[in-house]
């Protein structure tokens, strides 16, 4: 007897359709009435969505409701309501429509994504999400939101192409530690989740971007030399990133800021840096002015790789590595003489 009590005690879900409404409903009036009733009323329906798309610890969620509901929120344009309204939100409210959104951009309905297609239409919404890192109450849902979206390459095609994308290099730099490392965090998902897009920007965006970049490097800020070119130093050296790598390493621009952080105070900004440096020396094909650099600053360079830091039996690669390099180094100077 107990069971059916506890089974008719539980009440009855509202259909796709009704809970959207009351969701929009309840947005709308946030833009008319104000108090904790109308915010109250919003988180509170936000709440049954999360249960709905994604159970309750008692009842699984039903997929094809599920996929309705996804269906009807962006019939009725409650997706751009999510974004607009995400700064009004308490944080039990926030945190529960990121953990939405990330389940209603799943949704397909014939190999499309209803909701992806429905930003696809609105990328305005991208562009507000972007904004968000700077509200300190909402960054970091906000950062979790767009990475879910840059995991669709037409979403993350628009962020890169842009003018919301330049924000990111002083995003990366604020001075709230947790904003600023998710920041960095969206910015590497943009530069690696979709290799053809991401060629196909820096190949047309090129000087623009490093240029923003060298910022970066040269930041009177610790965390953000060390962060940036630790990132630059995996990038640069993944396969597909090839051609640009090519381009970097014949400019004397460059190489002269990788000799500027192998003198750095941090022993790994000097390891990360050694790695982007050795590929300007190793190159078989060094321009003239490469060339010459290394030649100039011989001495200083010797040096400073001689003193490159390595812990015994850590990284003997590592040793290895620089160990052919200042050979290579020597044999420049000689030639050179």
């Amino acid at each position: 007897m107990s069971f059916f009590f506890r089974a008719a005690s539980r009440p009855a879900r509202p259909s796709p359709q009704e809970l959207v409404r009351s969701i929009k409903e309840s947005l709308l009036a946030l833009d008319t009435r104000t108090g904790a009733k109308a915010l109250e009323d919003v988180e509170k329906n936000v709440s049954t969505l999360r249960q709905t798309l994604s159970g309750d610890g008692e009842v699984e969620p039903n997929q094809e409701q599920v996929l309705q509901i996804a269906l009807e929120i962006c019939k009725e344009d409650v997706l751009s309501l999510f974004v607009q309204n995400m700064p009004s939100l308490g944080w039990e409210g926030r945190k529960d429509l990121a953990h939405c959104w990330s389940i209603l951009l799943r949704q397909k309905v014939d190999e499309a994504y209803c909701c992806v297609q429905y930003i696809e239409n609105h990328f305005d919404l991208l562009d507000f999400l972007v904004v968000c890192y700077k509200n300190l109450e909402v960054a970091l849902n906000c950062g979790n939101m767009l990475r879910e979206c840059i995991k669709y390459p037409t979403l993350a095609k628009y962020i890169l192409e842009s003018s919301s994308f330049e924000l990111f290099f002083q995003y990366v730099e604020l001075s709230n530690f947790d904003i600023a490392s998710d920041a960095l965090n969206t910015f590497k998902d943009l530069l690696t989740k979709h290799e053809a897009a991401v060629s196909e920007f820096l190949c047309s965006h090129y000087e623009q971007f490093f240029e923003l970049y060298t910022r970066l490097l040269t930041s009177t800020n610790y965390v953000t030399r060390r962060q940036s070119v630790k990132f630059l130093s995996e990038f640069l050296l993944e396969a597909p990133n090839a051609q640009i790598m090519k381009r970097y390493i014949v400019e004397v621009s460059y190489l002269n800021i990788m000799i500027g952080l192998l003198k750095d105070t941090s022993k790994n900004i000097r390891i990360c840096a050694f790695h982007i440096f050795k590929v300007f020396v190793a190159n078989p094909n060094k321009p003239r002015d490469i060339i010459q650099v290394l030649v100039d600053n011989h001495r200083e360079l010797l040096k400073l790789l001689g003193n490159l830091p390595t812990s015994k039996g850590e990284d003997e690669q590592l040793e290895e590595e620089r160990d052919l390099i200042i050979k290579e180094i020597e044999k420049l100077v000689h030639l050179s003489v």
